[in-house]
């Protein structure tokens, strides 16, 4: 350290600096006109519902707050079974977030909503070229009012860090709370999807209905004596009262699923930002950025058809019956039965390893070069008579499986704005 002051020093501060004429790094993420983040028209589900809200074509119950929540879940068509609750400060509402009032999650395919009792609603909606909007509002100032939704610029201090590279993302920490919702350790920060091991997931979460799992962070919370820091488990409803919720479950297949779509969208968003900029930095001219395409698509690829996912508890995955019951509402079936949604919750989460989120505004947002590749690159692992060994542990009868719903179900592409 002495030796570099000492040089910066002697030479002064613009010898730090890049030479002239080197190239500056390419600005990926927000702050890149070329997306249009905040100018551009939104076309994610909950800036419908606002539209639809604003113009009076729907209207919301919002008696109690569990009222108002119950009516804008039915309206985004998200399932009150998806329920998870996480006991951590790590909102924007964090400073009224702990274990003894948690922050309740729920989700469809596109769209999150947070709950904190007493507090505001928040929701986060995918939007096909722009990815996660953040939004908030409260419950309305009087009876028949409309709630005031706002869009909030500021989630993105922390969902399009630079670690990022500002590319809009949804985050899954694992943060083990104090009795404040402090966080006293932390996983897997810069991670998500199905490749997470076990170990290192629900910190800061409730986990109910899976008494045989326990290798993993949920449940925890550390409570600070005057001999130290003491780690122990916390029972659901013991510090808090689940009266103030909808249901009183935070069940691990909701779980498993969240962390395996936040994933793929976090994947999806990240690739189409950054092929964005680089047809903008090469002038459109595709062959000039036909590898990084293919490493873009190649990655999509794997993670849609669970290259790398890690396998289930011991005993796998029961219960959770109504969420089961409510994410097989959407099941489209193809003419061999089958379905990308069918589960298996035995040893992986899918019984037929391509995702469902293939059918998801995330990939029908893919810019048109790079959707190109990610279809060839499907093709060629889909290919029963692919030898390679990239996607060998896909048997040849599921692969078949997978390519008749993906040829009669594919869905269609984005019309991409070239803006």
């Amino acid at each position: 350290m002495l030796v570099l002051v000492f040089v910066f020093a002697l030479l002064g501060a613009d010898a730090l600096k890049p030479p002239v004429g080197a190239a500056e790094p390419l600005v990926f993420g927000v702050n890149n006109p070329v997306h249009g983040y905040d100018t551009r028209p939104t076309r994610d589900r909950f800036s419908r519902f606002k539209a639809d809200l604003d113009a009076g074509r729907i209207t919301l119950e919002a008696g109690d707050e569990l009222t108002l929540l119950r009516s804008v879940l039915g309206a985004l068509e998200i399932p009150v079974s998806s329920q998870m609750l996480v006991t951590s400060a790590t909102s924007f509402q964090k400073t009224i977030i702990s274990p003894r009032r948690p922050r309740a999650l729920y989700f469809n395919d596109d769209t999150y909503v947070g709950f904190v009792p007493g507090g505001q609603i928040e929701v986060v909606s995918i939007d096909p070229a722009l990815g996660p909007i953040f939004s908030i509002f409260g419950r309305p100032t009087a009876a028949g009012k409309a709630p005031r939704i706002q869009r909030i610029a500021s989630c993105l201090t922390c969902h399009a860090t630079p670690q990022m590279d500002e590319i809009p993302q949804l985050v899954i920490e694992s943060v083990v709370p104090s009795i404040t919702g402090g966080g006293e350790k932390a996983f897997r920060r810069d991670l998500s999807g199905h490749g997470v091991p076990l170990d290192q997931r629900f910190g800061g979460w409730l986990v109910t209905g899976a008494p045989w799992f326990s290798q993993h962070w949920g449940n925890i919370l550390i409570e600070r004596t005057r001999s130290g820091a003491k780690q122990r488990s916390m029972e659901p409803g013991e510090l808090f009262d689940l009266g103030r919720y909808p249901i009183p479950t935070s069940e691990l297949l909701p779980q498993l699923l969240h962390e395996h779509q936040v994933g793929f969208t976090n994947r999806a968003v990240t690739a189409t930002y950054r092929t964005r900029v680089l047809l903008q930095e090469n002038a459109g001219r595709i062959e000039a950025i036909k590898p990084d395409l293919e490493s873009l698509a190649r990655g999509l690829v794997r993670y849609l058809l669970f290259a790398d996912e890690v396998p289930l508890p011991p005993g796998g995955v029961t219960g959770a019956e109504a969420f089961k019951t409510d994410f097989l509402a959407k099941r489209r079936v193809a003419s061999n039965g089958h379905s990308l949604r069918d589960l298996e919750l035995s040893t992986r989460l899918m019984r037929y390893r391509c995702s469902y989120m293939i059918d998801s505004p995330a990939f029908a947002g893919l810019p048109q070069p790079l959707r190109q590749i990610v279809d060839l690159e499907l093709e060629r692992a889909l290919d029963p008579a692919t030898t390679t060994q990239e996607y060998a542990y896909l048997p040849a009868e599921e692969k078949q499986v997978i390519r008749t719903i993906l040829q009669e179900m594919r869905p269609p592409s984005a019309q991409e704005d070239p803006r």
